[in-house]
Order: C-alpha cells, then sequence, then structure tokens
C-alpha cells in the first residue's frame, strides 16, 4: 500500500527517504502531514533542547548507583537511576 518516498530536508536541503513503515507508523498514529526534516536534523533539533538542560549527580535510592537527573536532589524524595526508575515504572504498569 504505502511505497518508499524521497523527500527533501527543509534545514539541510538534503535528499531522504520516507520509508513506507515510516508512512504506515504516522498513518496509525494519526499525523496527517509528512516530515519535513532528516533524522539528523531531527535529531539535532530534538538535542539542542536537552544541551541546555543543567542535570544534577545524585545516588541512586535503591541501588547505590550513580543518578543524573534534571531536577536538584532533595534530601526529603529518593532519586533513582534510569535503569531503577524503568523498573519500578514497569513493575507500577504491570500491577494496574
Amino acid at each position: 500500500m504505502y511505497e518508499d518516498k524521497t523527500l527533501i530536508c527543509k534545514e539541510c536541503g538534503e535528499e531522504f527517504v520516507f520509508t513506507a513503515g515510516e508512512q504506515e507508523f504516522y498513518a496509525e498514529k494519526g499525523f496527517e502531514n509528512e516530515p519535513q526534516r532528516c533524522k539528523a536534523c531531527r535529531d539535532a533539533r530534538k538535542n539542542a533542547a536537552k544541551a541546555d538542560r543543567k542535570m544534577y549527580d545524585a545516588v541512586c535510592a535503591k541501588c547505590g548507583g550513580p543518578a543524573r537527573v534534571p531536577f536538584e536532589p532533595r534530601e526529603d524524595r529518593p532519586v533513582y537511576c534510569s535503569e531503577c526508575f524503568a523498573e519500578m515504572k514497569e513493575a507500577e504498569e504491570a500491577a494496574e
């Protein structure tokens, strides 16, 4: 049903392929517009906002390993590393 399309990135002007699989994904999600930027330019835009974010070092309350978080840790609230946080979230969703 879908066929790969070659599009032009509005950021860098390079051609990129909008694959049939990506088109199907866009349709499933209800996206009406085709992508305007290639993957490299989309990633660069996403990461530009992250670069400005100040990160804080902390110790994971579950495993004791290092954790980097985008908020200043407080003594009265536990902080978790990415792995422990993902495990807890997964367990929480399974319980629902």
